[in-house]
């Protein structure tokens, strides 16, 4: 699998409030700056920002527009790059619909989340599974406190949280996202001549 063939997926709706309720959160210019730079970086597919509420669209359209048509991407072609490969839908199946169409087939779709109850696929696992025949994975990130009941309904697995071993796992989407591509996409150099893989 080329690293073209991964995408990744930032849900604002449906997600977790503090309480467990199910809300649509508002969306953060800057975690849609940070992650489309981050898809960008390891040459990935592109960020879908998914919400349902026409005035965060309408927000996100504008910023778009600033940075890829207007005078933003012209003072910043780096940050442009970045944003072009943005795209809004209002449901995470908008997102799997859109990949399967310009993939050839339906990705596979792998849920994040900090908790650990559940089956989960560990990141060796994972790699090994992007590194065969597919048609693409869609990394599906939530906001809030984490993805709704029914947004991991509409995934294929769970991956397993980032673990330091230190009983602390409470990053920021930006933060999380950051691991999670490096560990999944991120080129492994071979070990040193001469040296053990733990050296």
């Amino acid at each position: 699998m080329t690293r073209a063939n991964g995408a990744l997926a930032l849900v604002h709706h449906p997600v977790l409030d503090r309480t467990g309720g199910v809300v649509a959160t508002a969306v953060t210019p800057l975690d849609v700056h940070d992650l489309a730079r981050l898809a960008a970086t390891y040459g990935l597919g592109g960020l879908y920002v998914v919400t349902p509420l026409r005035a965060q669209t309408e927000l996100l359209e504008r910023l778009l527009r600033h940075w890829v048509q207007g005078a933003g991407g012209r003072a910043n072609p780096w940050r442009r790059r970045a944003l072009e490969g943005v795209r809004l839908v209002s449901g995470l199946d908008k997102a799997v619909a859109d990949l399967g169409a310009r993939w050839g087939g339906r990705p596979w779709v792998l849920a994040t989340s900090a908790r650990r109850e559940g089956d989960r696929v560990g990141f060796g696992e994972a790699r090994q599974r992007l590194d065969g025949p597919g048609a693409g994975c869609l990394v599906v990130f939530g906001t809030g406190w984490g993805l709704a009941p029914e947004a991991y309904e509409a995934c294929d697995d769970v991956l397993e949280p980032v673990d330091a071993g230190f009983g602390y796992n409470h990053l920021s989407v930006r933060s999380a996202a950051s691991i999670v591509v490096d560990r999944l996409f991120g080129v492994r150099a071979p070990p040193a001549p001469g040296r053990d893989r733990h050296g």
